[in-house]
C-alpha cells in the first residue's frame, strides 16, 4: 500500500496570500505613474476659496491682481471658477478686507520711509503689482509732494553704506544703485557733483544701466 501523497502543488494552486502580494505592488507601481496634478485635484467652492484668501491676506497686504493670481489656481477652470473669484473678491471689497488703494497709501510709506526709494521706483512697483496708473500716480504723487528727493537720495547711500567714490567704477556703482532706487538723473548729478566727481565720468551716466531690483 502506498502512503500518503507527498507530491508538492502543482502551477494551478497559488498562494493566495503571494497573489495578493502581487496585486498590490502591481497597484502602487501604477499609481505611481500618474502625474501629481491628475491623482487628486480639489478645488475650491466660493467658501472655501473665501476662507483661503483671508488667510492669504493674513500673511501679507496684497493687491487685487495678486490675489486673482493665487485664487486662480484654487478654482475650477472657466466660468465657474471665474464667477467665484469674482463673487469673492466682491465679499472682501464690502469687508474692506482688499483695498488697492489703502495697499498703495501702505506700500508707497513703507518704501519711502524704511527703503528711501525713490518715487519713480515706488511707482514701477506698484504698476508691476497691478494697482491702477491713476491710482498710483496720485498717491505716489500726493506722498512725494513735500519730500526734498535729495535728501532722501542721501539716506539711502548712507542705508546702503554706499561713500563717496575713488574711482569711475566706484562712480558708475554709485549711478547704478541710484537709478535703481528710482532717482532722478538730476538728483544723481547734484550729489556726485558734490562729491567732486570729474565730469567725464558724469558724462558716462547715460549708459548705465540699474542694478537688478530688490524687494
Amino acid at each position: 500500500m502506498g502512503g500518503p501523497s507527498s507530491a508538492k502543488p502543482g502551477p494551478a494552486e497559488h498562494d493566495p496570500r503571494r497573489s495578493f502580494a502581487v496585486a498590490e505592488r502591481l497597484s502602487s507601481e501604477r499609481v505611481k505613474l500618474i502625474p501629481e496634478s491628475v491623482k487628486s485635484k480639489s478645488f475650491l467652492n466660493e467658501s472655501g476659496l473665501y476662507e483661503y484668501a483671508v488667510k492669504a491676506l493674513g500673511r501679507r497686504m496684497r493687491t487685487e491682481l495678486e490675489l486673482r493670481r493665487l485664487m486662480r489656481a484654487r478654482v475650477e477652470p472657466g466660468q465657474r471658477g471665474d464667477e467665484i473669484i469674482t463673487a469673492v473678491i466682491a465679499r472682501l471689497k464690502e469687508q474692506r478686507y482688499l483695498d488697492d488703494r489703502s495697499y498703495a497709501e501702505t506700500y508707497t510709506r513703507l518704501r519711502k520711509e524704511n527703503d528711501k526709494f525713490g518715487q519713480r521706483r515706488v511707482r514701477q512697483s506698484l504698476r508691476q503689482k497691478g494697482v491702477s496708473a491713476s491710482l498710483v500716480d496720485k498717491t505716489v504723487s500726493d506722498s512725494y509732494s513735500s519730500t526734498n528727493e535729495e535728501k532722501l537720495a542721501r539716506q539711502y547711500l548712507e542705508r546702503k553704506r554706499l561713500r563717496k567714490p575713488a574711482n569711475e567704477r566706484e562712480t558708475a556703482r554709485v549711478m547704478r544703485r541710484l537709478v535703481a532706487a528710482g532717482f532722478s538723473t538730476a538728483v544723481i548729478y547734484q550729489i556726485l557733483r558734490q562729491w567732486d566727481v570729474p565730469e567725464e565720468s558724469l558724462s558716462a551716466l547715460d549708459n548705465v544701466e540699474p542694478e537688478p531690483q530688490e524687494e
